[in-house]
């Protein structure tokens, strides 16, 4: 089982753990703002069932219906997660309008506020190891869900301290006004999952600091070749499309053209990890008067 299968299956675990945990929360302070968080971890569950199943068809290999492999399963993960957390913040909305016209005081109110920090560390502690292990092995489904629950922690310390100040006060409308803060968070932050999501589905290419890394590595790799032109990117999860024209002098064998294909690939390989390479070898009269790499 590859790291990020292990990952996704550890997510769904933590998942339940904290979700049962806030629903405990809930359940023993009626509190509308704790009843909010619980709902996000619902979502959290959710998208952690999603994210496992998109990694494991973006881990199929290609074949003759998806001959550049099934990447972008992840990006379909990533824009679910972000519906969902707008689903999430609207049934929060809902809540705490309700709430707000009736508020309650709260029962056992520092049992559950215990209860939820211990869930908030725990999610705290998680979300970090998704982001930097999504982040190394190139999956967008484990980056978005680690992102999102970083949201989670910050909504959930501000649903903590609203519970505090709440608690403190009697001045019970508070429980119900951190909830509609809450939600304006979750909509916000599930509107920037599905953007950056939508990025990948539509062939963005890779970032202006990547590209300059690919031109930097063809420039040092591609001794022989006369110029490169007409590099083009695409990122579909964890893999990088990379396709461009090589101009070889007109003399060059097959043999000495495919050699230095073959160091230029290594070499992006090596910088890159995950990339499939597309390279159309030219001869010198292709020259473009503007290119994107000149080799001396």
């Amino acid at each position: 089982m590859s790291t990020t299968m292990k990952i996704a299956w550890a997510s769904l675990l933590v998942g339940f753990a904290v979700l049962g945990l806030k629903t405990l929360a809930y359940a023993l302070t009626g509190s509308v703002a704790l009843l909010s968080d619980a709902l996000e971890s619902l979502v959290n569950v959710v998208t952690a069932v999603a994210a496992l199943i998109a990694i494991r068809v973006a881990a199929m290999p290609a074949d003759d219906n998806h001959p550049y492999g099934h990447h972008k399963a992840e990006f379909f993960s990533a824009v679910l997660e972000g519906v969902m957390i707008i689903i999430a913040a609207l049934l929060i909305l809902r809540e705490a309008i309700t709430g707000l016209m009736n508020p309650q005081p709260l029962e056992l109110p520092l049992m559950g506020i215990v209860i939820s920090l211990i869930a908030t560390v725990i999610n705290a502690v998680w979300s970090r190891v998704l982001i930097r292990v999504g982040t190394r092995e190139r999956s967008p489904a484990l980056v978005a869900d680690g992102r999102h629950l970083f949201t989670d922690v910050v909504t959930s310390a501000g649903v903590i301290v609203g519970v505090v100040l709440a608690m403190s006060t009697g001045w019970w409308l508070l429980d119900p006004l951190v909830a509609i803060i809450v939600a304006v968070n979750i909509l916000w932050s599930g509107a920037k999952v599905i953007r950056e999501s939508l990025s990948g589905l539509m062939d963005e290419a890779v970032s202006p600091e990547t590209m300059a890394l690919i031109h930097r590595v063809i420039a040092s790799t591609g001794e022989g070749a006369v110029e490169a032109h007409d590099v083009r990117t695409r990122h579909a999860g964890r893999a990088t499309f990379i396709d461009f024209h090589l101009v070889v002098p007109g003399d060059t064998t097959v043999f000495h053209a495919h050699e230095i294909c073959d160091r230029i690939e290594t070499g992006l390989r090596q910088a890159l990890g995950d990339v499939r390479i597309t390279i159309h070898v030219e001869p010198e009269h292709k020259v473009e008067p503007i290119a994107d790499i000149v080799f001396d």
